[in-house]
């Protein structure tokens, strides 16, 4: 046998070829951008000289064809699925991304998306012909009132950090209306980001509140800088340390004390779905990451949805418009004098969110029902922990080998002293197949590896992914520093300068065209 594990034959008597007369290996295909692999100056498909057209642009058309390749369709479809080919997905392999929730799409979800009746309607419609889209968005909005035990919801926010400003915002609108604005908002140091930046955004000075030692906050601290000028706390829970807040409901109760509000991050709510009582919890807003508890492709930028849900005290100060069923009949509200005791401060997007991620989420919803959603939740927590257990003895826990929820957080303290550093040791884990964890966040965490596998996944995937781990955790340690410092050998491309990438990004084709 081989070291590929294959039986050796008269063929491979000889060393193995270096590289190919075309570039290629295989099915690893080598493409140029579409811009290099085809002339210019005529298309891929031949049209007939057009006859009798007048035109009303007084001389501005262009003189000449436009300077692009002109490829057949056959070169086309080969061009853009050999490049996709190169792009790692969660149909192909495990995502561990922490903080992300890569999990499997139903494709159920997807054939419900394409339905004529939701993908074919456009937002500029009368409200009487898009009746059933508004049913499901009410629908939608049930659930998700039913899942966090709050009293409203607005489905405008287009994803997390819209969702955020919507809060925060109805936060703001609501001290003002009783005459009680504030200047300042509490955010523990382990929140999600996106908390501080959206406080200031809104208008709000930032105070960071510590972690203690074992990565979550106290309510003692939160009182030491509770005063009449807060209007009050953005937290995450799950933390970004992957650890349940446990004195949330003491904290909310000290904020409301003190006059101020809560606003509860849920970018993890899968960590929470069916398990934990959000309105109970003392939040006041929250928004909900569809995309990511409720099952929706969202790697690249999008598609996204962040809907907002609203305790009672905040209820009113939802932003327009509001979805409203009377008699049957389902309404968008956009007049605030119409909507009953309500004073919302005015619209959040243009159009009432994004149709084809509520969708995909009620579709979710509807196909594991109270019970699966909760099982979700448990298998969630039970493989993050999984791997938590069989890594613990070779890879570092920055806050003690205690129990996480839905992702799990090491730190590079087991790299010490080896030359490898968490990011080479994310790009060794492409040379074997799997796509790296989050690096580097959360920042309160030195060399941070957050992994999340979320209830997608197999025992059989984890333990593979488990034991490549424990091979690189070891092969660090014995000295096979090159494995690290030059990965990734085996991707379609070596290893790139980040740095440069970032600071100096190239995002113009500077050749023919």
């Amino acid at each position: 046998m081989n070291r590929e594990g294959r039986p050796t034959g008269a063929g491979e008597t000889q060393a193995p070829r270096s590289r190919t007369f075309t570039g290629n290996k295989a099915l690893q295909i080598e493409e140029p951008l579409i811009f290099e692999r085809a002339d210019y100056g005529h298309g891929g498909v031949d049209l007939p000289e057009p006859e009798g057209l007048s035109t009303n642009l007084a001389g501005l058309e262009q003189e000449s064809a436009p300077d692009l390749p002109g490829l057949s369709e056959p070169e086309i479809m080969r061009h853009y699925v050999r490049l996709s080919q190169k792009n790692f997905s969660i149909d192909g392999g495990f995502y561990p991304l922490g903080s992300c929730t890569m999990k499997h799409n139903p494709r159920l979800n997807e054939k419900m998306a394409r339905l004529p009746g939701f993908a074919d309607i456009h937002p500029l419609q009368p409200q009487s012909t898009v009746q059933g889209a508004l049913e499901l968005q009410h629908e939608i909005s049930g659930w998700l009132c039913n899942i966090t035990g709050m009293s409203a919801v607005t489905l405008a926010p287009r994803a997390g950090a819209h969702g955020e400003l919507a809060g925060m915002m109805a936060i703001r609108a609501a001290l003002e209306a009783r005459g009680d604005a504030r200047s300042v908002v509490l955010t523990p140091e382990s929140s999600h980001g996106t908390n501080p930046a959206t406080a200031s955004l809104v208008g709000y000075k930032v105070k960071a509140i510590p972690a203690r030692a074992d990565g979550t906050v106290s309510v003692e601290a939160v009182r030491e800088h509770l005063g009449p000028d807060v209007a009050g706390i953005m937290i995450t829970n799950p933390n970004t340390c992957g650890l349940f807040e446990r004195d949330f409901a003491a904290i909310s109760a000290a904020v409301h004390e003190a006059g101020g509000f809560v606003y509860g991050d849920g970018a993890n709510l899968n960590a929470l779905m069916g398990r934990a009582d959000v309105a109970a919890l003392g939040v006041d807003a929250m928004h909900i990451n569809l995309h990511k508890t409720f099952s929706t492709p969202h790697g690249g930028g999008g598609p996204g949805a962040g809907p907002v849900v609203f305790s009672k005290a905040l209820a009113p100060f939802a932003p327009l418009p509001l979805l409203r069923e009377k008699y049957g009949v389902f309404s968008l509200i956009e007049n605030p004098d119409e909507a009953e005791n309500a004073s919302p401060f005015g619209r959040m997007a243009a159009f009432q969110g994004q149709m084809g991620v509520f969708v995909r989420a009620l579709s979710y919803m509807l196909s594991h029902g109270g019970n699966g959603l909760a099982r979700s939740t448990d298998d969630a927590v039970l493989n993050a922990n999984y791997i938590r257990a069989r890594l613990a003895d070779v890879m570092s826990l920055p806050f003690g080998n205690q129990s996480c929820m839905h992702e799990v957080l090491f730190d590079d303290a087991f790299l010490k002293d080896t030359g490898v550093t968490t990011l080479d040791f994310a790009k060794a884990m492409i040379d074997e197949g799997f796509h790296p964890m989050t690096v580097y966040f959360p920042l309160v965490v030195h060399g941070a590896m957050l992994i999340e596998p979320t209830e997608s996944e197999s025992k059989e995937t984890l333990d593979q992914f488990i034991e490549t781990m424990r091979a690189l955790v070891k092969a660090a340690r014995s000295g096979e520093t090159g494995r690290f410092t030059n990965a990734p050998v085996f991707a379609p491309r070596r290893r790139l300068d980040e740095t440069r990438a970032a600071r100096q990004p190239v995002l113009v084709y500077e050749g023919k065209i």
